[in-house]
């Protein structure tokens, strides 16, 4: 097996629908401490890793900083590598609305759609 070296670029991106912009958008109006949301990969689950989501009070010196539409997205350099090209959606499905993650990296998915594997 290789390892891969991944340097990041100015061609690293990460994407929100408009439908996700308005909704961090308008949480964002509730939270007058935060300066936006972190995309965060946490190893977890029957495929490897899950996104997760967390409000950015304070930036961290090793944050990668997106601005898509008037809302910032932080994702660690670490995490660059398994979430560029990413798109982040907001969807409601039934009664339950919740971000999805459209990731050009994920090799897999688990059944139940909380973990991903990458290459």
């Amino acid at each position: 097996m290789t390892a891969e070296v991944f340097t990041p670029t100015n061609e690293v991106s990460v994407t929100m629908t408009p439908t996700a912009v308005r909704h961090v958008k308008k949480q964002l109006e509730r939270k007058p401490e935060a300066r936006g949301i972190r995309l965060a990969i946490k190893k977890s689950g029957c495929s490897g890793f899950k996104y997760e989501t967390q409000w950015v009070e304070s930036v961290e010196e090793d944050d990668r900083v997106f601005h898509i539409d008037g809302v910032d997205v932080f994702v660690k350099e670490a995490h660059l590598p398994m979430v560029n090209g990413i798109e982040i959606d907001f969807v409601t499905e039934g009664v339950n609305s919740l971000f999805r993650f459209r990731n050009p990296n994920a090799t897999a998915e688990c059944g139940c759609g909380e973990s991903f594997t990458v290459a």
